[in-house]
């Protein structure tokens, strides 16, 4: 079976080069042999089970052996988009939200962009494929944004 394993290493260090520990696991899972795509804010890895699931062990220990403080780590199968509810999706979601906030999303104001990233993740929108993406847009900041959002409601 094929599964994508998606990762963010932090600290988060937005300004010039990516950090040690996204690199070097960003490395691990290529020397493994896994297909990778690295991002700014997170890497993906995609392979066959009995190839991904023991390279994950060489992605973590390289990222804490060149300074993660975290790992955020989420594996699926391939292919396999997990809708959390019956409904309208994830923008019925976001203009729930809107709603509730009274006006559009990126017209809040920053406590109110973050008080409805937390709504979101409340009412399950973060288990909508690509939805940090669609959630920065929708709020007028980026997916970096998004996720210290989030990061901040659990510290």
């Amino acid at each position: 079976m094929r599964l994508v394993a998606e990762f963010t290493t932090e600290p988060f260090d937005v300004e010039g080069q990516p950090p040690a520990h996204a690199t070097e696991a960003f490395e691990a899972a290529q020397q493994a042999g896994l297909e990778s795509d690295f991002g700014p804010l997170g890497t993906s890895v995609r392979g066959e089970q009995e190839v991904l699931l023991p390279a994950l062990t060489g992605v973590l220990e390289a990222a804490f052996a060149n300074g993660a403080s975290q790992v955020t780590l989420q594996v699926r199968r391939d292919g396999v988009v997990r809708t959390p509810r019956e409904g309208s999706g994830l923008n019925g979601l976001l203009a729930e939200v809107a709603a509730e906030l009274g006006g559009p999303l990126s017209g809040l104001s920053r406590g109110d962009k973050q008080r409805a990233v937390l709504l979101l993740e409340a009412k399950g929108a973060f288990e909508y494929r690509k939805s940090a993406e669609i959630v920065a847009e929708a709020l007028g900041v980026t997916r970096f944004t998004v996720y210290n959002y989030l990061n901040r409601a659990r510290d």
